[in-house]
């Protein structure tokens, strides 16, 4: 048999199975049975978003098969089910599978992802040690932090119904609570709750608790949260923030025409922020609409109301004990909204919708009672169909690790723009015609946001994910896309324009964009023309600078978070290039990092009206 039949085919075992395509895969020889770090893999997977572990295959798709799989499946079994091994058993009978291969019998596991009332998933008796989770590289064992905001997200008791030892009414801010009583009123005008005091209404609302245990009564979370003052805030919850940043201009050097942040000019609550931000936000769409009293109901578009589901949802699903606070940026193209956090639910029970599980049940009261949120499930309903309603893009929604985030983008960008089209006509001419209109879909896609996966197809046509593996395979097949990786996160792009680079004396001519190679001694990678030039001595002083993170796969984020500071002083830098400087996979490097970094303004993009440019550039000074 020759070498190339002995390669595993994932599709086509899922399919047989009758299996949706996971977004992680994962391989296991077991040619001396069940390797430990099988159940490294089973927690990860069941901590992240799930995937397939195959036994009998070897890490570089290689089928060997399995010499005695009723042994192992036993073995399997056993240790699954023994509370001193693994902490949980998510799976049943048809979760386990055995079948044939010409190379030998394989055994598939599908491994779901864990629901919050099950994580942490930990092995041998030990969530700090035991946790893990899968990011861009592999398996990795969960800090301290990350275990502990499992174990609150998987509490009864809502992030934000914490009592807050020593905080008073003195601690908030009068005025938003009269404005938030004002909303009410407006919204709800009979409704008993407006006869309470300030004390009175704040304990409907889910803003100050008593115990009944303990008898500790005071401010909650969530009522320091919507009314509190800047300065109690930090003292209590020291990683809450909140920026709003509008990058309207096409210069570069402008880093944003307005932003609204916690600067000591007004009170920093969320209550504060959400009536200054839903104002800007849909302020310039050119749609029929006039604000009343309430900020958003008369003449409200479906569209309008979109934006301010999405908005609500970043503030009400955010972790405020995480990372990076809450961020929402406008573009002339479109919206994103950031949050700390990790998902409650799966993605694809999010984009199925009438689905409600929130972090922070007590903002989700505050800002339902007048009018701002829901609590069905709908907002995702609500956020898709305002969206839909123009033929806009879908919605993209994506869910990173280290640190845990949560990013919503909404495009104002056709579904199928004309200039699309046009750039895909002059690549593939007449054989463009010939694609169905899903096809279409996926280049487009690949086209617009540098490049497409399952998750992205499914988010746009709803189609099975099984469907949509198919679809992309098979214009891999013709040649009209081009795969990233074999199995985790599998996503692919358009094939480079070989034919079509213009070779000048002095320049590559790619479009409108050109990249200048003078006589200087350059450094531009194996990837040249998405590199930038550095002179060769300047390329070994940042090869020096990058040295501790080359040799230690185990530094710390803020160790570096702090080398790619120093990195790009000088210099423009691809993701390319620094991948190639901190020997890190660039798309992990991007989605951990610099993705982050530059919402938190400690890096700037080169492009930052096109973020998802194949040759995006970062700097961290103003160059």
């Amino acid at each position: 048999m020759s070498e190339q039949k002995s390669i595993v085919n994932p599709f086509d075992i899922l399919t047989h199975l009758g299996w949706s395509e996971s977004d992680d895969l994962e391989f296991k020889s077991a040619k001396g049975g069940l390797p430990q770090s099988l159940w490294e893999t089973y927690s990860a997977m069941a901590n992240t978003q799930g995937g397939v572990i195959l036994l009998g295959v070897e890490s570089n798709g290689n089928v060997i098969g399995l010499a005695d799989p009723h042994k192992i499946k036993k073995s399997f079994w056993d240790t699954l089910n023994n509370r001193t091994k693994v902490s949980a058993n998510l799976l049943g009978n048809h979760d386990v599978e055995e079948f044939d291969h010409p190379c030998g019998k394989i055994i598939a596991i599908h491994v779901p992802r864990a629901s919050r009332y099950q994580r942490p998933v930990f092995i041998e008796q030990n969530p700090l040690r035991g946790t893990f989770r899968r990011n861009h590289e592999g398996d990795y064992h969960c800090t301290e932090q990350e275990v502990s905001r499992m174990l609150v997200d998987r509490s009864e008791e809502h992030a934000d119904g914490r009592i807050l030892k020593h905080y008073l009414m003195d601690d908030l801010d009068p005025q938003s609570l009269q404005q938030y009583r004002q909303r009410l009123a407006s919204h709800k005008p009979t409704h008993p709750w407006l006869s309470e005091d300030d004390r009175g209404l704040l304990t409907k609302l889910g803003g100050w608790r008593q115990c009944r245990e303990t008898g500790l009564k005071g401010l909650t979370v969530a009522g320091l949260l919507m009314f509190g003052k800047e300065e109690t805030l930090r003292d209590a919850l020291p990683q809450y923030f909140v920026d709003y940043r509008e990058k309207l201009s096409a210069d570069p050097a402008v880093r944003w025409t307005d932003r609204i942040t916690l600067d000591g000019t007004w009170a920093g609550n969320l209550f504060q922020f959400y009536i200054r931000v839903v104002q800007r936000l849909s302020a310039d769409l050119k749609l029929p609409f006039q604000l009343d009293s309430d900020l958003f109901r008369k003449g409200e578009t479906v569209v309008h109301e979109a934006i301010r589901e999405a908005l609500v949802n970043a503030l009400i699903h955010a972790d405020y004990l995480g990372q990076g606070g809450v961020v929402i940026e406008k573009y002339q193209d479109r919206f994103e909204f950031s949050n700390p956090g990790s998902l409650l639910i799966s993605l694809d029970q999010l984009l199925l919708g009438n689905v409600s599980e929130c972090r922070n049940k007590s903002l989700q009261t505050m800002f339902t009672m007048i009018g701002a949120a829901e609590k069905a499930g709908s907002g995702v309903d609500k956020i898709q169909r305002g969206w839909s309603s123009q033929h806009w893009r879908s919605p993209i929604i994506r869910e990173r690790v280290q640190p845990d985030r949560v990013i919503w983008t909404l495009p104002m960008i056709s579904l199928i723009p004309e200039e699309s089209l046009v750039r895909l006509t002059e690549r593939f001419g007449t054989k463009f015609e010939k694609f169905s209109p899903p096809e279409v879909q996926a280049l487009v896609t690949a086209d617009l946001e540098e490049w497409v996966d399952n998750a992205r197809m499914r988010q746009i046509t709803s189609a099975h994910a099984t469907d949509m593996t198919r679809l992309l395979q098979h214009l891999v097949s013709k040649g009209a896309l081009i795969q990233d990786g074999q199995r985790r996160w599998t996503r692919y792009g358009l094939p480079p324009l070989s034919d079509s680079i213009h070779m000048g004396s002095d320049s590559i001519h790619m479009g409108s964009d050109s990249i200048h190679m003078g006589s200087d001694s350059i450094h531009m990678g194996s990837d040249s023309i998405h590199m930038i030039k550095i002179p060769d001595n300047e390329w070994e002083e940042l090869v020096k600078i990058a040295e501790p993170i080359r040799q230690n796969r185990r530094m710390s984020y803020r160790e570096i978070e702090s080398t790619l500071l120093r990195l790009c002083q000088k210099h423009w830098l691809t993701r390319r290039q620094l991948a190639e400087l901190l020997d890190r996979n660039f798309e992990g490097l991007r989605s951990r990092f610099l993705i982050l970094m530059v919402e938190q303004g400690l890096l700037r993009l080169r492009y930052p009206e096109k973020p998802n440019r194949v040759d995006q550039a970062y700097t961290s000074k103003d160059l």
